[in-house]
């Protein structure tokens, strides 16, 4: 399989889970600003899944512009993103309904952090079919170690949600 192929098969799946998570919020009950505000942690969930979603997709769009060649891990690697992805708009959804939830908000926060887990590792088994694109390679390592961090901070959150405060898990997102 070409990287093409892969690289539009992989938008083609996040223009649609972004398209899923754009159609959910919920309307207010009266068309006041009283309405709107009353569903203020419903919509900072989707906009915040939205644009994190996004970024995922910038990142991934690097990744496609400076790799040379992919091989079946890395078309593995990218199906298990995928799928997670694909969560996000359902996970997004029971985190609007119950924010302040402790088992909601964590598994918000595992999908969360197994697509972070599964992009650091796409990036990861691409260095072995790239080893000669040094543009690649720079580019991969500091996306990596851009990640490390991300990775602890997920983690933090994910422990501050599951035992002090619900919506520690979203901040968490936000922050990394």
């Amino acid at each position: 399989m070409s990287k093409e192929r892969l690289a539009a098969f992989a938008d083609a799946i996040l223009a649609l889970i972004m398209t899923i998570l754009v159609l959910a919020p919920d309307a207010p009950k009266e068309p006041t600003l009283e309405g709107f505000w009353d569903l203020r942690m419903s919509y900072f969930s989707y906009v915040l899944s939205l644009f994190w979603l996004g970024s995922l997709w910038m990142g991934l769009n690097e990744v496609w512009d400076t790799a040379g060649r992919i091989d079946n891990a890395c078309v593995m690697w990218t199906l298990v993103l995928l799928f997670f992805a694909s969560l996000i708009p359902y996970t997004t959804d029971l985190v609007s309904r119950h924010f302040d939830n402790r088992i909601m908000q964590c598994v918000y926060g595992l999908v969360v952090l197994v697509m972070t887990g599964a992009n650091w590792m796409l990036h990861r088994t691409l260095e072995k079919p790239n080893a000669d694109v040094e543009v690649f390679l720079a580019s991969s390592r500091s996306y990596r170690h851009l990640l490390g961090p991300d990775i602890a901070i997920k983690l933090v959150a994910l422990a501050a949600s599951a035992a002090i405060w619900p919506p520690a898990m979203m901040c968490g997102v936000l922050a990394a």
